[in-house]
Order: structure tokens, then sequence, then C-alpha cells
């Protein structure tokens, strides 16, 4: 953020240092402490000083990086007034009178409609939550500025999302100059808000959002580096069965007052060896809808995959839709699992097993550790399993409670992943 004083511009110290550095950039920051604002200038100040260059900004959806176009635009406005303007702008691109050329573009989940550019400059906003697999259709795009031009020049900005990452890797990156900007040392901010922010917040959530720290809260139970990795396709069709895979629905239902119902889909691709592996290929969630409503998703679900069972948490709301689709699809294969003791059927012999919270959630970290389960590259997945934490029982030795603020996603891949139970241990639920 700068401030206007006597018709001139006063930038802070580290926003000198970004509008007057030459080469890649990576800003980490809190909030509002201005890194849009100084990128905006920086980018203007390139496209005016070079003939015929061309500035793309991305972020992971348009609303996003629209944001930041348009402050580069307003500073366009400012520096030079319409006349710098070849043509009329448009919501995605500016033409400047000097041939250069400013573009704006959402990267989306795989970057492969914005494939085919050549970038002088690329500029990517909330950069950690741009998916991996962009950067392999964008990184690209700057290889030819870079050999012919000296330019090919990177800047991210962003505030952090959790360890892991192109973003988080740019900051052990000798090829990127590094700024870390906390909200606490902005003058622009009162004190005031952030004392109450600090009471509000977690202290995780805190250090992320406006200190600007990349945090690994260190009672998360999936670690974001690991999520990350094993995230390793974007979208999947049916010509990418696995021979002899069956498929699976884990159901979550929003309670009363709950926000989103969640549905996750897993294959199970067999393997002669025993070590079955998974690929969670689908995940969908609705606003809080009627139980006739998500009843009838998961049986138009169904006729679609064919799952061969269907795990719902049967708690509270839950029950009712078991019921209905027990009656509908049949007991064998629609199956209630929640977080409490159930009477289970082993080979034939009836047996009591606690399948607690912790078995579901322990399984699925197990595949994730071993590579025996890779999950979609998909933004709401990866939030919901950053935000499940552990803390152990000050009541039960060796027991953990298990809990998060945004585990819906999280509570229907633990359920599809249980699959792998079944076939080793012929698990009937009851």
């Amino acid at each position: 953020m700068v401030e206007k004083n006597n018709n001139s511009w006063r930038w802070d110290r580290w926003q000198r240092e970004v509008i007057e550095h030459e080469g890649n950039v990576t800003l980490r920051t809190g909030r509002q402490v201005g890194k849009s604002t100084v990128v905006a200038e920086r980018a203007v100040r390139f496209a005016l000083g070079n003939v015929g260059v061309v500035i793309l900004v991305i972020a992971a959806s348009q609303r996003q990086a629209g944001l930041l176009f348009e402050k580069v635009r307003g500073t366009l406005e400012l520096h030079e007034g319409e006349s710098i303007f070849k043509e009329p702008p448009t919501l995605t691109k500016i033409l400047l009178t000097n041939g250069s050329k400013i573009l704006c573009l959402p990267a989306g989940k795989t970057g492969h409609f914005i494939r085919g550019y050549t970038v002088d400059l690329l500029i990517a906003d909330e950069a950690a939550y741009i998916p991996e697999v962009v950067w392999n259709s964008v990184i690209p795009m700057i290889a030819v500025s870079r050999k012919t031009r000296g330019f090919g020049w990177l800047f991210l900005l962003s505030t952090p999302f959790g360890k892991g990452g192109f973003f988080y890797n740019s900051f052990s990156d000798p090829d990127f100059r590094q700024w870390h900007v906390s909200s606490e040392d902005c003058p622009r901010i009162p004190r005031s808000l952030l004392l109450k922010e600090k009471k509000r917040m977690s202290k995780v959530a805190y250090a992320q959002e406006w200190k600007g720290e990349f945090m690994e809260d260190w009672d998360q139970f999936f670690p974001t580096d690991l999520l990350r990795r094993q995230m390793t396709f974007i979208e999947w069709d049916k010509s990418q069965r696995w021979p002899g895979s069956s498929f699976y629905l884990g159901v979550d239902v929003a309670r009363y007052g709950g926000d989103e119902n969640a549905f996750v889909v897993v294959e199970l691709m067999p393997s002669s060896t025993g070590k079955d592996r998974l690929r969670a290929v689908k995940c969908i969630t609705t606003e809080r809808v009627s139980t006739t409503d998500t009843i009838g998703r998961v049986r138009e679900l169904d006729r679609v995959w064919s799952f061969r069972k269907i795990f719902v948490d049967d708690a509270g709301v839950g029950g009712a839709v078991t019921d209905v689709l027990q009656d509908k699809l049949g007991k064998r294969k629609v199956q209630g699992l929640n977080n409490a003791s159930k009477s289970i059927e082993i080979q034939g012999e009836e047996k009591r097993r606690a399948v607690l919270k912790e078995d579901l959630y322990s399984n699925v970290l197990v595949l994730l550790e071993q590579h025996q389960l890779e999950l979609i590259s998909d933004l709401k997945l990866l939030r919901s399993m950053r935000s499940i934490t552990f803390e152990y029982s000050e009541k039960i030795a060796g027991r953990v409670r298990i809990f998060g603020d945004y585990s819906h996603l999280a509570e229907a891949l633990v359920r599809a992943c249980w699959c792998v139970k079944e076939r080793g241990l012929s698990v009937y639920l009851y």
C-alpha cells in the first residue's frame, strides 16, 4: 500500500525494493499490506518501459485474477491516462500504444486452457492456492522470453496456505528474490484490529493470515506436503479405469444447521500382490438440502458409477438417509459407518470391533504414506483434509480426538477408503 502526500507517492521500503528489482519475485505477506498494489505498479513500469512485452496475470479463479488486473488498469490510468491504451481495455485484455499487452486469465484446475502464450512477465496472485499441476502448463510460457529477451520473470504473491508446493518452494529457490511482510509491521493496519483478530482466531490461523507465516499445525493430522504429493491427477474419465476395478462412495450428511453435504467416489484397483491401490476420482459438495435431495443424489451417483458399496455417516440426520437408501438399494450395498463402536461380522463370526474415527482416519493416513492412495487435485478437498487436527485424550490412554472446522469432504473420503478393509476382513456392519 502507498500513501499520497503532496502529489507524490510514498512506498514502504520493501515495496521500493520490489519496484526496483529485475528478476523473479516471490512475496508472502499478511493481509492488506499492499502486495497487489506494488505488484501492479511494477507490472505497469515493466509494460511502459519495454516495447511489445506480454504480461499475463493468473490466479486460481477469474474473480481473483480480475481483482489484480483491475488494479493494473487503474495504475496505468493514474500514470498515463486513457491515451496510453491502443484500444478500449476489456475485462481480460489491455493493449498499449507501445505494443505491450497485459492479459488476465484464470488458471483453473489444470492450466490447459491458458497454454500457448509466450510471456515476458507472469504474475500469479494468491499463488499458494493455484493447483500444483498448473505450473507444468505455465512455466514453459516464460522459456523463450528468458532465452531471447532476458525477461521471462515470475512474480508470485500470496498469503501462505500450509507448507509444500510451488509457492512454498520458491522461498528456498535462489532464482527468486524473496520478501516476507507481516501485517503487524504495516503502519496502515490498526493495532486494535489485530489484537481482536488474535483473540478471535487460532494461533495457526492468525500466523498464516496476518503474519504471513508458512504454518503446519503441529497437530495437523494430514501433512500438507503429503497431501500435495498424492494429489497426482486433475480429471478422471472412464478411459482411465483400471482393469477389474470397483467403485465405492463415501457420504457425509450435513447436520441440522450444517453447511454442506459431501460425496467422494474412490476407485479400488486390485493387485495380485494383495497391496490394493485407491484413487479418489470425484469430490462433490452440495449446500444444506433436504434428505430427499441427498438420497436422490446418491441414487443418481449409483446409477452412473455402479458402486460396490456406499458408506454413509449414519449418525444424526444421516440415519434417516441410510435407512431409505438401504431400503432402495439394499443393505449389502449401503452401510452405515459412523464414529461409534459397531457390531460386525468377520468371515462368518460375529465379533465386536471399534470402528472409531481414529481408525477411519488412520487408515487413510497409512494409505497416503505408503503411496496406495492417489487424490484428485481439488482445492476444497485439500482445504478439508488440512483442517483435520488431533489431540490426545486425557481420559483414555492411547486414544486421540480428531476434529476439523471444514471436515465434510475428509469425512466422506475416509468412509469411502474403508473399502480396503472389506477386502481383507469381509466386513459387514449392522
